[in-house]
């Protein structure tokens, strides 16, 4: 049993096919953003992402840090804790542009291998079981600047670097770009785009066929050299917001917009071309030192299992925020929609903001 999920989490985490490189979910990970405050608006913060949490959403955003130099730290945990996801970043405001650079780790770590445990006579020797880690790294440098000096729009680059590692099975090397934008109208609303992959994110495999055939039996493990390689197609998110103040002490930020994937999916809207699901979410924030989040996001068409009826499925999210001087503390709670599911993710992210630190 356990020799059986081994090669199902290699098979997920190389995203083996025998047709064709392009995978319709590799490098997924970097899909789920950073930061408890975006999370908790169901990603619905691609035109209002204004922080060192911005190369995950829109690298524009960026450019909205006006001084000095912002850290953060997030630490999420999937699935009653079975996956760990870690973020780190910084961003240094520059003469031109702001630039940044951020980590991100989701992994599954000591996973038990039991393919060793049992000997040719059948003899069992606990000693022999060990563990290994399934992570997903990357690193992105992010650049953000004012195209030909236009202070209305705000364009942002992420060059990205991609470690992946199935234990001694496996391991991949990738590398890719995002480009980003924000426009500024002067009545008060932000449009904001972000093309994720923008020239397609190539990853390339190496696989330890001596480690993987004690996975599959004994058999020889030798995939063709078209499975040794894979590409992250281009997604698309585009998104618009307004700021509503209430009053002095109270505002209202909403944004609203659409995910587009180019290929195929579970999508709401989908066809070979593209599969479109709309996203949207809230922020109502108190004199800018307490804010309350709602998002949802997702939307997918699926078969109940049990009556074989289509569903629509979504992922719901909510979170607060606290903040003093430079110091913000956020929380954010999401649920993974799919069939009443009870499986919930918990979300903490840590922002300083030196800038506000020293003007204080």
């Amino acid at each position: 049993m356990m020799k059986k999920y081994l090669l199902i989490l290699f098979s997920l985490a190389f995203g083996l096919s025998q047709s064709q490189i392009i995978r319709k979910y590799s490098n997924e990970f970097l899909n789920i953003g950073a930061g408890a405050r975006g999370l908790a608006m169901g990603g619905a913060v691609i035109s209002n992402q204004d922080d060192v949490y911005s190369p995950m959403w829109n690298p524009a955003g960026l450019l909205s840090i006006q001084r000095d130099w912002q850290g953060a730290a997030m630490h999420a945990e999937y699935f009653e804790s079975i996956a760990k996801y870690d973020y780190l970043a910084y961003a240094k405001v520059l003469e031109e542009g702001v630039f940044g650079v951020s980590v991100v780790r989701l992994g599954v770590d000591n996973i038990l291998n039991t393919t060793q445990m049992i000997d040719a006579e059948g003899n069992i020797d606990y000693d022999k079981i060990t563990k290994f880690s399934q992570s997903d790294y990357a690193a992105l440098l992010s650049y953000a600047f004012h195209p030909a000096g236009n202070p209305k729009l705000d364009v942002g680059v992420n060059a990205k670097i991609v470690y992946r590692n199935v234990g001694k099975f496996a391991n991949g090397y990738g590398f890719g770009f995002d480009v980003g934008a924000i426009y500024k109208a002067d009545n008060g609303w932000k449009f904001g785009g972000m093309l994720r992959d923008a020239t397609t994110t190539v990853n390339f495999w190496s696989i330890n066929q001596k480690e993987l055939s004690t996975v599959v039996n004994g058999e020889e493990f030798n995939p063709a050299p078209s499975d040794k390689m894979e590409l992250t197609m281009p997604k698309l998110n585009v998104g618009a917001s307004k700021l509503f103040e209430i009053n002095s002490s109270v505002y209202v930020l909403p944004e609203a917009g659409l995910n587009v994937d180019f290929a195929k999916t579970a999508a709401l809207i989908s066809s070979d071309i593209a599969s479109i699901t709309p996203y949207a979410g809230a922020e109502l924030g108190y004199q800018k030192m307490i804010f309350v989040r709602l998002g949802v996001n997702r939307f997918q068409s699926i078969t109940d299992i049990e009556d074989l009826k289509r569903k629509v499925s979504f992922q719901p999210s909510a979170g607060i925020g606290i903040r003093y001087r430079g110091l913000t503390l956020d929380y954010a709670i999401s649920n993974s929609g799919i069939g009443g599911s009870n499986f919930y993710s918990n979300f903490f992210s840590l922002k300083l903001d030196m800038g506000e630190f020293r003007n204080d």
